[in-house]
């Protein structure tokens, strides 16, 4: 299963930047990798799983902004299709192994 973080929070004063960095800190020190800009993604093992890391980002998500959490199967995953850029990813996934480079 693969969790999602799609957010869109303000950056109009220092206060506001630092928690966005912050927040955007707590993803990746979490397993979060960058799909997009403020669209985050992780792998999890299973339902539970996710739903502990979603938990996770509930406790740690800001205030201000939007913040919008996703669960997708390996499978529907898959299906994504990239009509323009390319796909980069640190992980090389295969159906029943995951290789991290």
């Amino acid at each position: 299963m693969r969790v999602f973080v799609f957010f869109d929070l303000p950056t109009l004063t220092v206060s506001d930047r630092k928690t966005y960095r912050n927040f955007r800190k707590h993803l990746v020190q979490n397993g979060f990798i960058m799909m997009q800009e403020s669209v985050y993604s992780k792998i999890t093992l299973n339902a539970t799983a996710a739903k502990s890391v979603i938990e996770n980002v509930k406790k740690n998500a800001p205030e201000k902004g939007s913040v919008m959490l996703m669960i997708v199967t390996e499978k529907q995953y898959a299906n994504i299709e990239y009509i323009t850029g390319e796909f980069k990813s640190e992980f090389i996934t295969v159906p029943d192994k995951l290789v991290v480079l």
